[in-house]
C-alpha cells in the first residue's frame, strides 16, 4: 500500500514539474508582431517629406522604380510635376552639368540683344588655358559665339565656356556671380557655382531638382534646344569633328537635350529631356557609379514616366488665346498669350478628368504694359484647381492722343451712316 501511494506522490509530482515547465515556456515567448505596425514602419524608412517648395509631389507608384543614381528626378517639364525622385534635395557636385547654368546665361543674353551669335570673340590666355574637355583654343584666336556655344553644348568643352563667360561678363568671377544671382532668383536652394565649367572646385554643388529646373528653363529658348540637339558638328572648316557627349540623342527615341558630366568626385551624372505624344520629361541622375551607367539610368526613368503617363496639354507658352478689345488705345486690340505652358501629366486614362477655364475681363483700358497680367488660365482635376497660369499682354498700348480719340470717335459717328 506504501509502495503503490509512493508511486502515486512521485506521478503527481512529475506531472506538476511538466505543467510548471510548459507554463513557463509559454510565457517566455514573444508576442507575435502587429502586421500592421511592421508594415508602417518598413514603409516609413523609404518614405520622404514632401517638397516644402511646392513644386510638385512624387507618385505613390515610385518606389516600384529603383536606380543606382546617388540622387535622381523624374519632372514633368511642362507643370513641374514630380513623378519620381531619390535623394531630390541632397547636394552633389555635378561636373560639366554645369555648363547647363553656363549655356542659359549665353541664351538669355542673346534673347535681351546683349550679344549676337554672330559676335566674334577673341579668346583670352585666360580661357585657353582651361584643361579637361576643350577645343584647344590658342590665345587671340576668333569663333563666332555661335561656335562657342556649339561647342559646350556638343563637345562641353571648358576653353568655350570660359571665352564666352568673359565676353559677357567681362571676367570668369562676374560670370560666376551671374550664375549664382540666377541661381539665386530662380529659388534654387540646393545650389552655388564657383565656375561655369564644372572642373573640380570647393562650394561647387547642386541636386537633381534644382538642375532639373534648370534644365527646364533652358528649353524654353529655342537657342538651347537647337545647339543642345546637335549630335555632330565640324569646327574650324571641318578640321575639328564635335560628338555631342549627350549619347541619348541617338540611342534613346525623343531624345532631344541635356548635358553630361563626370568627374572623380562627381561620378557619371546627365540632365536629358526626352519627349513623345506632346509629353516632355525631364531627367536627372547625379552619382552614377560606372561609365554609361547615367544613360541606362536616365533611360530607365524616361521608360517608366512614358509608359505610365499621359500629357493634358491646353497651351504653349506664349500662345496667344484671344485678342481683346482696348479702349482709349493707339490701337483697338491686343493679343492676350500665356505667361507659361498650360498643361500636367496624369496616370493614363485618366485625362478626361482634367478641364480648363479661361478667365478674362471683357475689355481693357489703355494703357496697357507687355506682359501685364489679363487674366488666367486655370487647370482642374476632379474639380480641384491645380494650375493656375497668368495670361498676359504681348504687346504695349499707349494711351491715345486727344486728337486720335476725336478722329475715332467721328469715325464711329460717320459710320453710323
Amino acid at each position: 500500500m506504501k509502495r503503490e501511494f509512493k508511486f502515486i506522490l512521485i506521478n503527481l509530482v512529475c506531472l506538476l514539474l511538466s505543467l510548471t515547465i510548459c507554463l513557463s515556456a509559454a510565457m517566455a515567448v514573444p508576442a507575435a508582431p502587429n502586421p500592421a505596425k511592421t508594415q508602417q514602419t518598413e514603409g516609413n524608412q523609404g518614405l520622404k517629406p514632401a517638397p516644402k517648395d511646392g513644386a510638385g509631389s512624387k507618385s505613390s507608384s515610385a518606389s516600384q522604380l529603383e536606380t543606382t543614381a546617388e540622387t535622381a528626378i523624374l519632372m514633368d517639364y511642362s507643370s513641374g510635376q514630380i513623378l519620381f525622385d531619390k535623394n531630390m534635395h541632397q547636394p552633389r557636385p555635378m561636373a560639366s552639368v554645369t555648363k547647363l547654368m553656363t549655356m542659359l546665361l549665353i541664351c538669355e543674353a542673346e534673347a535681351q540683344g546683349k550679344i549676337k551669335m554672330t559676335d566674334k570673340v577673341v579668346v583670352s590666355e585666360h580661357a585657353a588655358g582651361m584643361g579637361g574637355s576643350q577645343i584647344f583654343l590658342e590665345p587671340g584666336e576668333e569663333m563666332t559665339a555661335k561656335e562657342l556655344l556649339i561647342s559646350i553644348a556638343t563637345g562641353s568643352a571648358n576653353d568655350a565656356s570660359v571665352a564666352m563667360a568673359e565676353q559677357i561678363a567681362g571676367s570668369e568671377e562676374a560670370f560666376v556671380a551671374m550664375m549664382n544671382d540666377k541661381a539665386k532668383e530662380m529659388g534654387l536652394k540646393n545650389t552655388h557655382f564657383s565656375n561655369p565649367t564644372g572642373l573640380p572646385a570647393d562650394n561647387h554643388y547642386t541636386s537633381a531638382y534644382d538642375m532639373a529646373q534648370i534644365l527646364r528653363e533652358c528649353l524654353r529658348y529655342p537657342l538651347f534646344r537647337e545647339v543642345s540637339a546637335i549630335y555632330e558638328y565640324d569646327l574650324r572648316g571641318g578640321e575639328f569633328k564635335l560628338w555631342n557627349t549627350n549619347k541619348l540623342l541617338k540611342w534613346y527615341p525623343g531624345a532631344d537635350a541635356g548635358k553630361t558630366g563626370w568627374t572623380n568626385e562627381a561620378s557619371y551624372c546627365l540632365a536629358a529631356s526626352a519627349k513623345r505624344d506632346g509629353l516632355r520629361l525631364v531627367s536627372v541622375v547625379l552619382g552614377c557609379p560606372m561609365p554609361r551607367t547615367h544613360f541606362q539610368e536616365t533611360i530607365k526613368l524616361f521608360n517608366y514616366g512614358f509608359a505610365r503617363y499621359k500629357a493634358v496639354n491646353l497651351a504653349e507658352a506664349g500662345q496667344v488665346i484671344k485678342e481683346m478689345k482696348v479702349g482709349k488705345g493707339e490701337v483697338d486690340k491686343v493679343k492676350v498669350i500665356t505667361k507659361d505652358p498650360v498643361g500636367m501629366v496624369v496616370p493614363k486614362g485618366q485625362e478626361k478628368f482634367v478641364q480648363g477655364k479661361i478667365n478674362l475681363p471683357d475689355m481693357l483700358d489703355a494703357p496697357v504694359k507687355k506682359g501685364q497680367v489679363i487674366g488666367n488660365y486655370v487647370l482642374t482635376k476632379d474639380g480641384r484647381e491645380v494650375l493656375k497660369v497668368d495670361l498676359v499682354a504681348a504687346r504695349d498700348v499707349k494711351k491715345a492722343s486727344p486728337l486720335q480719340l476725336l478722329n475715332d470717335m467721328l469715325d464711329r459717328v460717320y459710320s453710323l451712316d
